[in-house]
């Protein structure tokens, strides 16, 4: 069996403009954004910059 390389970045690039694009055409049909909520419990750092990502991401996807 022959080893496939993943460039998950391009994936990953892929699925974020496609996920964007369903945003848009759910917002230009229903007028509704979906969006994310994010609880953190306790003052663990880590958790921050894990939700601070997770935030901008779904910020560049157009959602709120």
């Amino acid at each position: 069996m022959r080893a496939r390389l993943i460039d998950g970045r391009a994936r990953a690039a892929r699925l974020r403009a496609e996920i964007a694009s369903e945003v848009a055409a759910l917002a230009a049909a229903t007028g509704t954004v979906p969006g994310l909520v994010v609880i953190l419990l306790g003052e663990d750092p880590a958790s921050r910059v894990h939700a601070a990502a997770k935030i901008r991401a779904t910020e560049a996807a157009g959602m709120r």
